[in-house]
Parts: C-alpha cells; structure tokens; sequence
C-alpha cells in the first residue's frame, strides 16, 4: 500500500478544502476503497475521512426523502419509512452483500463502489479502467459476470451496486458539493458507460462529494419486486438483477420501472421497454415483448452469451411479480 495523508474534518467545507489537488479520496465506510488500496488498484495521495462530517441523516422533504450520505445501508433498508414508502429500495439493499458489511457501507460510498472485474483487481493485467491505455484483457478472457448491453471495445466491466438498481427504477436525485458550489444529478446522469474513457465510473467532477440523495414521491409500495440471480445466495454479485416497479389502475399498468444490474457499466435504465408496457395489461406476454425491447441491443462476449436469455427470464419473472404485488422473498430465497 502506498504511503498517503490524513485528514478528518467535521464540516463539508473543510472537508472540501482538503480535496484541492490530484489523487484526493474521501473514505467512508471502506468496504471497497481499504480493500482496493491493499491490492494497490487505488493509490490515493491524501486520503480524507468524511464519517464524522454532519450526512448521516433521513430527511423529510416534502412528499419524499433527503438520505445522507453517510446513512449506513443497513439503516436505510429498515427505516420505516423507506420500507413502507420505498419497499424497492429496502429490498434490494437487503439483497446486497452481508449484515456486517451493510453496517459498515455508506449510501455515497454505495455510489461510488467500482467493478468487481477480475482484471481490474489484477494490477499484473492490463487494464483501462485501472490504467488508461493499457487494454482490456477481459475481452477475450473469462468473461463470465461481464456486460452485455453497453460495453466498449475499451471495457466490458460491470457495476456491483444493488441499491443503485433500485435508486435508478426510483427517479432519484444526486446532491452533490465542491469549493464552487452544489449541484444536483439525476441518477440516470451519474453512472457512465465506458465509451472510451472507462475510468470514468461517474459524472462527477474531481473535488465533488456526494452529500445526499434524494428519493421523490413515488406510488410503487404494492407492486414491486428486486429479483437477484447470482451463484450463490448467501453473498454474491448478481449474474443479473432487476428491479421493477408499477402502479395499476384499471386493470392496465399506468406507470412501470425497469432497471437492470449486472448487465453493464451502469444500471441501466429501459425507458423505452416502459413506455411500451404502460397503457398494456399486465400480461406475460407484455412482459417477454418488453424483456425484448430491452435486450435488442445484448452482446454477450462468449462465456457471458448465458445471461442475455437468463435476463430475459428475469426480467418476465420480476414484472410478474410485481404485477401480483408478490415481491421476491429475502428469507425463502427460492424464485416466487
């Protein structure tokens, strides 16, 4: 591990202060970034410890709610008013990673965790996530848990998240600050595909730190569902995971939410699969010409070919789900 500097602040400005200059990291829970900073796949200069500054607050605002950034993953799923008014998000928190690592992880840092692809962590391999320019050694290699909508010839990397699936289908809203002033991102606007800078993970300008995130109303706390195929169900990456989300009236899906994990550099969001469901009955054979609509575009990479039909299933089985206002189970983990 590289040798770096300290500091912790108790104020955002001061701890913006201490983010002027090159390879500034803000650390917070630390469940990637210690990790990463061992394997020396990060090498931070100055590292600045955010966990006693003021963001570990649930917030009323207006009809939604203002999370900190600091809110632990474990908080945020058992609060009760994300869980009665946001169940989505509850759920597939409690379907990221352990208990004890739920304790420890932050909403920012959940954000801004980086692939889990073998060759980012392999400092020994090429890489143009980890080193601009070097390659990708994963096209061509084992190529199991990588992307099959929106890769590049430069990177075929997944995002880890579970929460920001949910926080994408969600409409939710990114706070950020810096010396010059806040602003605020759509989720859909944060994550970025790899195009050709793929150590870019997000839109976010060097010195700026996630403060918030803000969740907006939603009418999504009946018919829901966070459905995660992974290898193993104790704790793993998903294979695929989507969250799905609709209101009903009328016997015809109004509103619908589609997201996607484990399939791309980001969660990817389908708009246009929701669009075409909205106005339909909710209807199985709605939910497989939608499941087409979204994977038109799916190129697997060979050893990963599986997960564009394992997605498609999916993506049926969670409308399905929500559809029946029967959302998968954290307890019985076998596919409802």
């Amino acid at each position: 591990m590289k040798r770096f500097s300290y500091a912790r602040p108790t104020e955002v400005s001061e701890a913006l202060a201490e983010a002027e200059g090159e390879d500034v990291y803000f650390l917070a829970g630390g469940t990637n970034l210690v990790d990463l900073m061992k394997e020396n796949v990060e090498r931070p200069r100055h590292l600045v410890d955010i966990t006693h500054l003021p963001l570990d607050r649930i917030e009323e605002v207006g009809s939604g709610l203002k999370i900190g950034a600091l809110v632990p993953n474990s908080d945020l799923a058992h609060d009760p008013r994300v869980a009665e008014r946001y169940p989505l998000l509850s759920l597939a928190l409690l379907n990221g990673a352990s208990p004890q690592l739920r304790n420890s992880a932050t909403t920012g840092g959940n954000l801004l965790q980086r692939t889990r692809c073998y060759y980012f962590y392999d400092v020994a391999t090429p890489c143009n996530k980890r080193d601009p320019g070097t390659g990708c050694q994963a096209i061509g290699g084992l190529t199991r848990l990588h992307a099959i909508l929106g890769a590049s010839p430069h990177c075929i990397a997944t995002h880890p998240s579970d929460m920001c699936v949910a926080m994408a289908a969600l409409d939710a809203v990114v706070h950020v600050e810096s010396a010059s002033g806040a602003r605020t991102i759509p989720f859909e606007e944060f994550h970025r595909l790899p195009d050709d800078t793929p150590e870019r993970d997000t839109t976010l300008e060097p010195g700026e730190l996630v403060t918030a995130v803000e969740l907006p109303p939603t009418r999504f706390d009946k018919h829901y569902t966070y459905l995660k195929l992974r290898d193993r169900q104790s704790y793993a990456f998903a294979l695929v995971s989507v969250a799905a989300a609709m209101h009903l009236e009328d016997g015809v899906m109004t509103d619908v939410r589609l997201a996607l994990g484990g399939v791309a550099h980001k969660p990817w969001r389908d708009r246009d699969a929701e669009a075409f469901l909205s106005g339909k009955a909710p209807e199985r054979a709605h939910f497989s010409d939608a499941a087409d609509v979204v994977l038109a575009q799916a190129r697997g990479q060979g050893a990963n070919d599986f997960k564009i039909e394992l997605a498609h299933r999916a993506i049926v089985r969670a409308l399905d789900q929500a559809a029946r206002g029967s959302p998968q189970s954290i307890t019985d983990k076998r596919i409802a």
